[in-house]
This record gives structure tokens, sequence and C-alpha cells, in this order.
């Protein structure tokens, strides 16, 4: 058969089979259960024997052994495609892992072995070299899905808070330069199909044909593979940042502030003053500071989730509509304008949100930075306590993202003591910035006085 396996795996009881290297230059359109040459690496899900549960395989070198659908790398697999076509990368390399440990070691935790706990996290993912240490012996090309390091964090709002004494500098949380000391993970998303689909109450069969069909058929072992059950999906991963010690964060006596943000780049990166974010990003850090210096533990968890999950593209649209609407930026048509363009207001999804809480052994959160009901309601969902809620303070809000903080609080953001839940006829009083406050940085160029506010034209002389 052409590309068949160069080694025939082993197939004694109990033994690990031996590595199957199929031709890289075969390209088979996909593949079928139970067909010649398919022999994926069994995978228990949720097993508390990493060796029993066995490892992730999801490399292209192991043909029919692999036990995922996907690549490696999210989105950035496409970049790893390029550098083999221009010729710059061997695809037969196996990457030298010898000296890239997890600076601290996480777990294993109750919720590691709960199937429903965890379904997008390989909870193993930053230890594959030490539990899987014998597929490594035999030449398996096993990639980490997680890697845990340490850092120093340079933010400008950290050095304000300092300034202005809100912060002291203790010399081991917090530098007196400024420089805040972390912990750090990035996390690549591995989706047990079964649990997700559990997750969104639906079957895994429809799950299953939704991802092949919106992903304009990318993957057709999603249809013809139903005996793989992992999927490492095209989308980006997230990064967990810890001040203080990490090994205290599943102790319930020991306090834990948490945010869970979601990327926007124009705000979070530029500094945009349209939304929210990198006010409520900066006011989570000063926090998870302070609870780190004393003695407790802070975490923030920066998903790759722009624009709720609609992407950049989308967001910038609304954002137009939102300026030309009649009447004005309002906040009475913040989710509006969102749904008119994208067909819904948010795609984030939070219940897969909390599985990174459950790697780390979260079970209380003392403080939870976010005023998002829907990640409240996730998290709380999950078995994980919240005590405390903390919102942005009101003078960190910038004028034009009252639009966004006013509309949100209407449909049930958590104000707490801070903000007042708004009426509609309130909204409607709340407007942004104008589409002709932008000079001439309208698209097609030209002052603002030539550019009809409502539908963003230029006026015809």
């Amino acid at each position: 058969m052409p590309g068949h396996a160069a080694k025939k795996a082993k197939t004694e009881e109990g033994a690990i089979p031996d590595p199957e290297f199929f031709a890289l230059d075969y390209i088979p359109m996909t593949t079928h259960s139970d067909a010649f040459g398919t022999n994926p690496i069994p995978m228990n899900w949720g097993h508390p024997d990493p060796k029993v549960r066995g490892p992730v395989i999801a490399t292209v070198k192991h043909g029919g052994q692999r036990n995922a659908i996907g690549a490696h790398g999210g989105g950035y697999c496409i970049y790893t495609a390029l550098a083999v076509a221009a010729g710059e990368l061997d695809p037969t390399h196996i990457p030298n892992l010898n000296t890239t440990q997890p600076t601290n070691q996480f777990g294993p935790f109750p919720s590691w072995t709960n199937p429903k706990s965890l379904v997008t996290i390989d909870p193993w993912g930053h230890v594959t070299t030490e539990v899987h240490a014998e597929y490594y012996k035999k030449g398996y090309d096993i990639r980490p899905t997680i890697a845990v390091t340490k850092a120093h964090i340079d933010f400008p709002e950290v050095k304000d808070a300092l300034r202005l004494g809100r912060l002291k500098p203790d010399g081991v949380i917090l530098k007196a330069d400024g420089n805040s000391f972390v912990t750090k993970a990035a996390v690549e998303p591995v989706w047990y199909l079964p649990g997700v689909a559990e997750r969104f109450h639906c079957s895994e069969t429809i799950l299953r044909q939704a991802l092949f069909k919106e992903t304009n058929m990318m993957y057709p072992e999603l249809l013809t593979r139903p005996d793989i059950k992992l999927f490492l999906p095209p989308i980006g991963g997230l990064t967990i940042y810890m001040w203080g010690d990490p090994a205290t964060i599943p102790d319930e006596s020991i306090p834990l502030t948490v945010r869970v943000h979601d990327e926007c780049n124009g705000s979070d990166v530029f500094g945009s003053d349209i939304c929210t974010c990198r006010p409520y990003l900066a006011h989570a850090i000063e926090e998870c500071i302070k609870e780190a210096q004393n003695g407790g533990c802070g975490i923030c968890i920066y998903y790759r989730k722009e624009g709720r999950s609609l992407g950049e593209v989308t967001k910038y649209l609304v954002y137009n509509m939102r300026k030309r609407n009649e009447g004005g930026d309002l906040a009475s048509e913040y989710f509006n304008c969102t749904r008119n363009v994208a067909g819904i207001t948010d795609t984030r999804f939070q219940a897969m949100m909390p599985d990174a809480l459950h790697w780390l052994g979260v079970t209380k959160i003392d403080r939870f930075v976010s005023m998002s009901d829907m990640k409240y309601d996730a998290i709380t969902s999950s078995g994980i306590k919240i005590v405390e809620r903390v919102e942005i303070p009101p003078e960190l809000v910038p004028k034009d993202a009252q639009v966004e903080i006013q509309a949100k609080v209407f449909l049930g953001y958590h104000g707490g003591g801070s903000y007042k839940i708004p009426t509609m006829d309130d909204l409607k009083d709340v407007k942004g910035r104008a589409a002709d406050e932008y000079g001439s940085g309208i698209v097609g160029g030209g002052e603002a006085s030539n550019i009809d506010a409502k539908t963003g034209k230029h006026k015809k002389k």
C-alpha cells in the first residue's frame, strides 16, 4: 500500500508499539476507522494514570497511529507548512526537549481525572517527556501542549501605581523599578470531543458535523474517524500569568485573586479607548500583585478570543456601524450592531473557559476581577466557589467606553456598588464619539466634513 509504514508496529499485549513512520510524500485525502494501516495509540481520557491514559499523538510522522485530529500550534501550523514548502524546515525534524521541562510542577489534581472538568486541555501536556518517557525512547514524536516558565513583567500601569503609592515594592513580587515577577504557562487546546459536545448540550455527531461544515470541510476525519476522540482546533490558545507561589493555588485557606481576560489587541496592546479591556487588565494585574504580596496568589488567564471570538475584522465592521448609526454611537444599540453584522453578539461560549482553572487545581476564588455574568456563571456552575466579585473602578473607564460598560450592565453584568443598572431611556443618553470625530483618518482620505456621517461615504460634489 503506498505510504504504508516503513516500520510495522508491534502488537504484544500491554506493550508500547514501535512507532510507524509513514512516507511523508504520500498524501491521503482522509483516513477511515478500521481501515488497513489504521492503528491509533489508545486514548483513555480522564484515566488517573497518564501511562494508561496515553499520549496525544498529533504529529504527521506516525500516520495511522495518530489519536488526534488536527495539528499542533493551532493556526500557526500553517506557518510550519510554509517553512516546509520553502525548504527551510525538515519535515522529519523531531524537537530536542531535553532541557525544556517546566519551571514549576502542577498537579495532578482531582479535576484532572474528571472527564467533565477538563475537556479542552491535556492536563499532562506540560510533562509529556516525563510521563511518556517510554514513548520517547522508542522514537515517537510527541509534542508538549503546555509550557511553563518564569518571567519579569514590565507593565506601564504598574509603574504608575508605584508612583501614586497604590503599590509598594517588596523586592520579591514587585521590584522598585516596577517589574513584577511571574510564573506563566502557555496552553494549546486539546479538545475531547465527547466532553465538548456534552458542554454544549448536543450530540458528538452534531458537533463533528458542525465543525466539519463551518471549517469549510478542512477536517474530513471529523466524520470519517469517529474512533478518534481528540481534536486540536485551529484556534489560539491561552496564557496563564501567576503572581506569588503557584503551589498555593489549590489551598482554599490561602487567598486567590483571578481575572479571566479575553484578547483585545486594539486596547490591550495599542490603548484604544473604545472599550475597558486594557484598563480592566491593568487593574487586575495590580490586584494580583497586591494579593501575592499579602501571601496569596494572583492569576490572570489571557484567552485568544479577539472580538468576542468573532475576530478583529468583524469587530471593526461593528465599530463602523456603531459610529454611523442614526443618532450616533448609542449604548442602546451596542449589542444590536454586533448582531446585525455577525448574526450573534458573542461566540466566546464561556462553558469551556473554566478548564484552565481546573487544570491549576482551583476550587475557590476569593476575589474575581470581572463583571461578566457569563464568566461568573460558567465558573460557579463548574463547581468553583467565588467569594467576591470586583468591578472595574469607574474612574478607569475611558469616556468613549461608557457605551460598552452601560450596555453590559444593562444586560446583566455585575455592577456591584459602583454602577447603577440603567434603564433603556438611560442607555439612549449614553453616546460615544461620532464618525465625524476622527478627522481625516477615514478610509478614502479627506476631511471629516466631506464624509457623510451616516453612510461613511464621501459626499457628492
